[in-house]
């Protein structure tokens, strides 16, 4: 994937409504998912009880959080594209988000998004991307959402 670089918040407007490069796949791992369950207390069996969900999971696995998923997309945006006038970048919330299929264990994930909209924002820009995180040969993917994020120069 070939990263996207800007000098500058006016330049980065270039790509309003245009996709931005489909991310690396990366894999979800079992101690992934350990350390979401712990870091939110969400330890719900279908996620770290490998023996009871190979028995009672309708994926005969565990499946990641879904907020897992959402949780990781500031970091996935922000590897398809730099700007390098950027002193800091804020997340500033989500909309529409929808998790439509189960990530079981050891799935492989990318994320596709494009920039919906650039507004101005106090000293900076506030994005809005597009966002659909895909699961390796699945067809409905793992998460869709509007992620809301602020750059500031």
């Amino acid at each position: 994937m070939k990263k996207l670089v800007f000098e500058n918040l006016e330049e980065l407007s270039s790509i309003e409504g245009k996709q931005l490069p489909i991310g690396e796949w990366y894999t979800v791992t079992q101690q992934m998912i350990n350390d979401f369950a712990n870091a939110t207390l969400d330890k719900q069996w279908i996620h770290i009880d490998e023996e009871k969900a190979s028995k009672y999971s309708p994926t005969g696995t565990t499946i990641a959080h879904g907020f897992m998923s959402v949780s990781m997309l500031s970091e996935l945006i922000l590897k398809q594209f730099e700007v390098k006038s950027i002193k800091m970048g804020l997340n500033y919330g989500l909309n529409k988000v929808r998790f439509p299929n189960p990530v079981p264990v050891n799935s492989e994930l990318r994320l596709i998004s494009s920039l919906k909209q650039l507004e101005d924002f106090k000293n900076g820009k506030k994005l809005t991307f597009d966002c659909i995180i895909e699961i390796k040969g699945q067809e409905k993917p793992a998460c869709v959402a509007e992620f809301i994020f602020v750059l500031f120069e």
